[in-house]
This record gives structure tokens, sequence and C-alpha cells, in this order.
């Protein structure tokens, strides 16, 4: 049985494979609408989501299975009244597919110990493996491919979402930069950061961190960042983080140290203003909606991959 809580639970071949059958998703879906007929995947979220949730309840129905949503504010495990090992045990007994998303990446380790299913991350504090498969696979949409190809990140490195970039960018073979504060807690953790060069280093691509933010964006071929405000940051700390992180704000100067025709990335939900000006994610280089959209391709392949559906 095969779980997801990080790209690199992974080798770079099975991500390229779950990445192609994602495109075949999106070409044809009506090829699919049964191929996980029967199956139900539950969903237990402990932090708010539009995409997450309405991408994996759509694509497991728009493959002839059914989602169920569990409440955690309203359930036994978030009243305390039942632990997450038997909640995990029980539900195990009832879907074929568990998705979460929660605020530690304890929590989901401690799940996938005693899951009899699958279990998908659908992000933690650590990482964000489904964001990227989305991620990659706009890129290879707008860009003919991902091998050799730069990405730029701005902003908060100490993120699940630079993470996770770190590894798929890495595993994908392209040359990933993080222009970010300096600080442990503005850079990608260390660890991270070793391992996604060692990654990148076997696949022909570079990693570097830099605290100067058109170093990081120079000739890069996508221009990538998120929230300077994650979930779990206490919203006390806005001026501070905005007065921190304004120099790698992502302008049209910015995009101008890019190549002519980098694309402009954010994950979603964005503050226009803050991480991005809104004539950035507004304007023609942006493919942060062909991005969202992606999250139901790429999810469906995850799925159909850990269900072992999948051709």
């Amino acid at each position: 049985m095969e779980h997801l809580s990080s790209l690199t639970d992974w080798t770079p071949e099975t991500m390229t494979e779950v990445l192609a059958l994602a495109a075949k998703l999106k070409a044809d879906p009506a090829a699919y609408s049964r191929a996980a007929a029967q199956n139900v995947l539950f969903m237990i979220f402990e932090k708010p989501s539009l995409r997450t949730r309405v991408s994996f309840e759509t694509g497991i129905v728009r493959m002839g299975g059914h989602a169920i949503n569990y409440d955690v504010s309203t359930g036994p495990l978030g009243a305390g009244k039942e632990s997450l090992p038997d909640t995990i045990k029980v539900v195990s007994r009832y879907a074929d597919l568990i998705v979460a998303r929660l605020f530690k990446h304890s929590d989901l380790t401690e799940m996938i110990a005693n899951a009899g299913v699958p279990v998908i991350n659908g992000l933690t504090d650590y990482s964000h493996p489904c964001q990227i498969m989305a991620d990659l696979l706009t890129i290879q949409e707008h860009k003919g491919g991902l091998k050799g190809k730069t990405l730029c990140f701005l902003g908060d490195g100490f993120n699940n979402v630079t993470h996770s970039l770190l590894f798929g960018c890495a595993m994908a073979g392209m040359n990933v930069r993080v222009g970010c504060p300096q600080g442990k807690e503005f850079e990608p953790l260390p660890s991270v950061v070793e391992n996604a060069r060692k990654l990148a280093s076997a696949q022909g691509g570079e990693l570097v961190v830099t605290y100067d933010a058109h170093e990081a964006a120079a000739d890069a071929d996508v221009v990538y960042t998120d929230s300077w405000m994650s979930y779990h940051i206490d919203p006390t700390e806005l001026d501070k983080r905005v007065n921190k992180f304004m120099p790698y704000q992502v302008t049209r100067s910015i995009m101008e140290s890019a190549k002519s025709d980098a694309i402009f990335m954010n994950c979603l939900p964005a503050a226009r203003g803050y991480e991005q000006t809104a004539e950035v994610i507004d304007g023609p280089q942006s493919v942060v909606f062909d991005q969202a959209e992606n999250r139901l391709h790429a999810q469906n392949a995850v799925m159909l991959r850990l269900l072992s559906l999948c051709d």
C-alpha cells in the first residue's frame, strides 16, 4: 500500500508517470468517468480550504466515486472524545482512500501508521505535495517541459509550499531559486535544502537560496510566490511580516528580471498589494487560475495511482 505524505515518497520516475496520467485525465476526462467507481474518499480537514476540498470532492465524483467530508470541529475527534489512531482505524474499514489537511505533519505520520487504506497529504505545516503536482503540470503545459527550466520562489521560504517546490522541482530536473529574508524563521528548513540539493544534482538541476530578490528572479522561466500570512500565523504578526517581506514582493520590475516569456504563479489565496502587485497577478503572464484548475487533474491522477486504478 502506497501513501503520499511528501513528494520524496516517490522516485522522480514515479512523479513523472503521475504527471503524465494527469495530462491524460485533463485531455480526456470522459475516458476516466468510471475509473474510481464505488470508491469512497474520506476527507478530514483541520484547516480552512477552498481548492483542496472542492477539487478532491469534484474529482472523485467525476471518476464515479463518492466523497465524505468529516467536520473535525463537530465530530468526536475534535471534541477530544476519540483518538486519532482510533478514528483512522475505523474510517479505514469504511473508506477506500483518505485525504487529510492538517496543522501538524506529525499527525499525518500518525494517521499513516494506523491507516488500512492510502492516505494523501492535503497540506501540513511541512509539505503540500498535491499543490506542487498541479504546479508542475501547469509549468509543463505553459513551458513545454520541466527539465532545465528555472523556477524562482520569492517570499516566505519557511513554508510548506516552498519545501514541496524544492523537492518537486529538484526531482523534475529543474533549477530552483528561493529569494527570502535571512533567518531561520524565513528560510527553508536546512534538512529540506540538503535533501533537495542532492535530488537536484542527481537530475541535473541546481538549487540556490539567496537574500536578493532580483538575483533569484534573473532569467527565470517561472516566478512563484505564496501568502505571507499562512493559516497558522498569528494575525498580529501582519505588520512585522509585511515589513520583512516587502523587498520580495513580485512587481513588474521583478517580472522584468525574469525571461520575457516567464509565467507568474501563486497557489492562492492571494493578497494583492502584498506578496504580489495587482498588475502582476491580473496581468498577461499570470497563470494562477490554470494552476488552480490543475489541482483537480493532478489530484485525480494521485488518487488513481494510490488506488492502483491507473493503466
